[in-house]
């Protein structure tokens, strides 16, 4: 660009010179360049995106299910009074476990002793009656055979030894009922079990019948775990086990552990003793009960916790990590990696979860690989460098963590650490209905 000229006799100002003519050089310079920074290289292209991959190996896999259960008493009895009296003394402490044969409570003695004496005393007295009597009928009986007495004299003596044998009879059973009534006054615990408050005080008068309830005991060990399952699962896993997906231990013998709500599991584990043969007109489930070994008390009656039933297996179950499963604008879809390392979109058909991993249903085979991390930023054609991942082991976390429908993950992880009341009647996940006292149909 050439700058203006001038005419030899115009003075250009001072100002022009000093301020203007460097920064129009300078613009005209930066235009001459454009030219050639428009001639510059393009970038390179990007290389491949750094991914892991796991290989598709199908396996039996074994699932659980779990249930929102309460635990129940397997026996409970209320400790009533059997005869009238006062009550003099409380012999246990109230809350406490209570063995078999174990005193209770006490009862004023005094009253019962003295009958029991005059019961005594009226056998005695009847014995000896027996006695005269049976001597005059060994006396009378041959002098009846010699024709020394008449026969009504034998018939007399025969109905007196009869009459007193009856009387000795009755003595004895009111000397039984007066010892029995003796021993009730000292009442004892049927069983070992958790006792409850007592409901009278020393000093009370009681009476025998429905309103002398003292206290009542709860057998604990074994305890019950009672949990419901829904029409709805019901019917799903049945028609599970018809395709083949899922296969229940034989007979249905499932194994029970339980959950506290701080997500411990009790050591001791359950069977299935009980099924409810009817669906319940209110919640449209059946009763389901399982008795479990409770030696440590670590389980009270009416306490919330989760029934977790082991032994089923999904046969040549296909496993792939959560994080591999993207979601579409229809539906789920993975990342599958060919033959000629680059990534190709597949549609598949989700299952439950177990843990972090998800079952596929349909649409991946054994043997071809997924993409698990990086997932995000693979593009369809997209070379790829891969990383290989272990196959996908659900043994471990099978005993931790249960399958369960992929929109009821966030609750079943909730579940554990707070059971609701609400839920024991309407179980979210379960296998089929019993057949049996000892498993599901």
């Amino acid at each position: 660009m050439m700058l203006p000229s001038f005419p030899p006799t115009f003075a250009l100002p001072r100002l022009w010179s000093r301020r203007i003519l460097p920064r129009l050089a300078c613009i005209c310079a930066a235009i001459a360049l454009l030219p050639a920074c428009n001639k510059q290289a393009a970038p390179p292209p990007p290389g491949p995106v750094e991914v892991t991959a796991v290989t598709i190996a199908p396996k039996d896999t074994p699932v659980s299910f779990e249930f929102t259960a309460q635990t129940q008493s397997s026996r409970e009895v209320q400790i009533r009074a059997r005869v009238d009296g006062f009550l003099d003394k409380r012999l246990y402490t109230e809350g406490a476990v209570v063995r078999s044969g174990q005193p209770m409570f006490q009862m004023d003695r005094k009253p019962f002793e003295a009958t029991l004496l005059s019961a005594q005393g009226q056998l005695a007295q009847q014995q000896a009656r027996l006695d005269v009597a049976k001597a005059n009928l060994a006396r009378i009986r041959p002098l009846a055979q010699k024709n020394a007495v008449s026969q009504k004299d034998l018939d007399d003596a025969i109905g007196n030894h009869k009459q007193a044998e009856a009387a000795v009879l009755a003595a004895q059973g009111e000397v039984r009922t007066a010892r029995l009534n003796l021993g009730y006054t000292t009442i004892s615990s049927p069983f070992t079990g958790l006792s409850s408050a007592a409901r009278v005080q020393e000093g009370s008068y009681v009476s025998a019948g429905e309103s002398s309830l003292l206290t009542s005991v709860s057998q604990i060990d074994p305890i019950w775990v009672n949990f419901s399952i829904s029409e709805n699962e019901m019917l799903k896993y049945r028609e599970q086990r018809a395709k083949g997906q899922i296969k229940f231990p034989p007979n249905n013998d499932f194994t029970v552990e339980v959950i506290l709500s701080d997500g411990s599991v009790l050591p001791d584990r359950g069977r299935i003793n009980f099924t409810e043969p009817s669906f319940s007109t209110e919640t449209g489930t059946f009763l389901v009960r399982t008795v479990l070994p409770n030696p440590k008390v670590a389980l009270r009656p009416g306490q919330f916790v989760r029934a977790r039933l082991l032994g089923a297996v999904r046969p040549d179950a296909i496993l792939v990590p959560q994080r591999a499963v993207l979601q579409g604008a229809k539906s789920h879809y993975v990342w599958v990696i060919g033959n000629d390392g680059k990534a190709k979109e597949r549609v598949v058909e989700v299952g439950d979860w177990l843990g972090d991993n998800w079952f596929i249903s349909n649409g991946l085979r054994a043997g071809e690989r997924v993409v698990v991390d990086g997932a995000i930023r693979v593009a369809a054609g997209m070379p790829l460098k891969v990383t290989e991942l272990p196959a996908v082991s659900a043994e471990a976390k099978e005993s931790v963590q249960p399958a369960v429908q992929p929109g009821q993950a966030g609750k079943a992880g909730q579940a554990s650490q707070s059971a609701q009341p609400a839920e024991s009647s309407q179980t979210p996940r379960s296998p089929e209905a019993p057949k049996s006292p000892q498993a599901p149909k």
